[in-house]
């Protein structure tokens, strides 16, 4: 039996939960803190270096002992121990974990269906990995919504192998989801490590306690991410890698404060609640645009030298007025020396077009650069003339493989590169032209082949997501300009006769404009 067989045994036990009234937003959540438990178990006892963390009585022996209505007591009762352990990561994981199962019988066939999968197995493709292809497997599960913006494994693998993090480097996400940047990181130095055999003892104790640092606003994501950290061997400090909180917060400020080697991320697409920005203030440029709030935090954060990859749309590239201003900032304090295009589809809303902007802080000769950063930067475009990904043509690493190539080995952008002209997919812009731009980033010259052939266009939903995506974000944008000239009533009833045109409340607008 291989990984994806067991994954989708996993997933076929969420029946048994919808049985018992179980939604699919609470499919994972709930099979989950079964899961741990199972997985904690099988790990130290196949592991002489695992050690339990969960404490005595609040183990899977512990619950298969049981049955019947003493089975279901026993695990509520087993929760409630859990959320007030006195080790703080474990405290952290079951934090107001409950369940919402109400028949004893469901409760003793998944403990059953997971004492019968093949373990032996799993544990060949590591359990970490094994929990993490659940969690895939629920992003990609339309129906539960759960996938959004869930980041693709294969970019993920990618940008990891083009920044080539380091033993010893502090690398964070400052919006970690389930922690995916994080752990591929992780892998990714101890494949260079023979498992973290070739450090020493200490240099292995920072790479588990201290390398890593996530925060995560939602609770129910940041316990999956806590889970799949500690599953990968990443066991962070008093609560764990990932920390519960707000990046454009207060918590985002005190994040700051220290500064790291690497960030990864993939910040949450959309407007700030309010539309007054981050409730932090130290950051030079405010703005409702949360992914212009993110990338300020995340260059803003490194280290002189330090390197980052951040997923963003395409709003971010073009944006005025404050778009701009961030923009230029950021080439005058980094060295944006890579620009990736993504495709269209590899995310779960198809209509968000998406970039990976790589940058270093500083300049490679000198660290401490603070202004003209930026002399050029090298946009790949792997937009123009692509199949439209999804189910049935699935973006993987073969697409990433040209990229990677012309990328480089070296983490920084440094590595002798080809400018392939008009007619290819790799280019250099210099500093000045794009000023000339107006310095937008949106960046194309591809004429796209199958741009007037209908019968090559993506598909319908395809096309009307994408154009109400724009739509929305002009909206929005026109809506922050109206609040910024004092016209904020008029954008307010005009919101109010768009929603009546639409077949929307007006009251629903009213509560998001307030």
């Amino acid at each position: 039996m291989n990984h994806n067989d067991i994954v989708q045994k996993l997933w076929n036990l969420c029946d048994v939960l919808r049985d018992d009234g179980i939604n699919y937003s609470d499919y994972v959540t709930e099979l989950v803190l079964l899961l741990f438990l199972k997985m904690e178990y099988e790990q130290v006892r196949n592991n002489e270096a695992f050690e339990h963390k969960l404490p005595a009585g609040c183990r899977w022996p512990d619950l298969t002992a049981l049955s019947g209505t003493k089975l279901l007591t026993g695990y509520k009762r087993m929760l409630l121990d859990l959320s007030q352990s006195d080790d703080l990561m474990i405290a952290a994981i079951y934090a107001d974990a409950q369940t919402s199962l109400k028949e004893p019988r469901h409760l003793e066939t998944l403990i059953k269906a997971l004492d019968g999968l093949d373990w032996f197995s799993a544990r060949e493709d590591g359990l970490g990995d094994l929990y993490e292809g659940l969690l895939q497997k629920n992003a990609n599960e339309t129906k539960s919504g759960a996938g959004q913006y869930f980041t693709p494994r294969a970019l993920i693998d990618s940008i990891i192998r083009c920044l080539k993090p380091q033993p010893g480097e502090v690398i964070q996400d400052p919006a970690a989801g389930t922690a995916g940047f994080l752990i591929a990181a992780d892998g990714y130095i101890k494949s260079q490590t023979d498992d973290l055999y070739t450090l020493t003892d200490k240099e292995r104790r920072f790479q588990r306690r201290k390398a890593f640092v996530g925060m995560e606003l939602v609770p129910g994501t940041r316990r999956l991410a806590l889970m799949n950290c500690l599953l990968h061997g990443m066991d962070g400090e008093g609560e764990g890698v990932v920390q519960l909180g707000n990046s454009l917060g207060n918590a985002g400020a005190d994040l700051s404060r220290t500064k790291v080697d690497i960030i990864l991320s993939n910040p949450p697409f959309g407007t700030a609640k309010g539309g007054g920005g981050p409730t932090r203030d130290d950051l030079t440029y405010r703005t409702s645009n949360k992914q212009l709030s993110f990338l300020q935090h995340i260059y803003r954060g490194l280290k002189p030298g330090g390197r980052a990859a951040v997923v963003l749309p395409d709003n971010v590239l073009f944006e005025a007025g404050i778009g701009t201003e961030i923009r230029r900032d950021l080439m005058e304090k980094c060295n944006l020396h890579t620009l990736l295009r993504l495709p269209t589809g590899i995310f779960y809303a198809q209509g968000v077009k998406t970039n990976v902007l790589f940058f270093q802080k500083g300049t490679p000769e000198s660290p401490r650069q603070e202004t003209g950063c930026t002399n050029a930067t090298w946009v790949y475009d792997l937009r123009s003339n692509m199949p439209s990904f999804g189910k049935r043509t699935p973006f993987g690493p073969v697409h990433l493989k040209p990229f990677e190539d012309a990328y480089g080995e070296d983490a920084n952008g440094r590595s002798p590169r080809v400018d392939e002209g008009e007619e290819g997919r790799f280019r250099c812009f210099t500093r000045d032209q794009i000023k000339d731009r107006g310095d937008s980033l949106d960046i194309t010259w591809l004429k796209d082949a199958d741009s007037v052939d209908a019968g090559n266009l993506p598909a319908p939903e395809v096309l009307a997501a994408e154009a109400m995506a724009e739509l929305s974000e002009a909206l929005r944008e026109l809506a922050t300009l109206m609040q910024a000239l004092g016209a904020g009533n008029e954008a307010l009833e005009q919101k109010r006769l768009l929603a009546e045109l639409m077949g929307f409340e007006v009251a629903d607008v009213e509560v998001e404009s307030e």
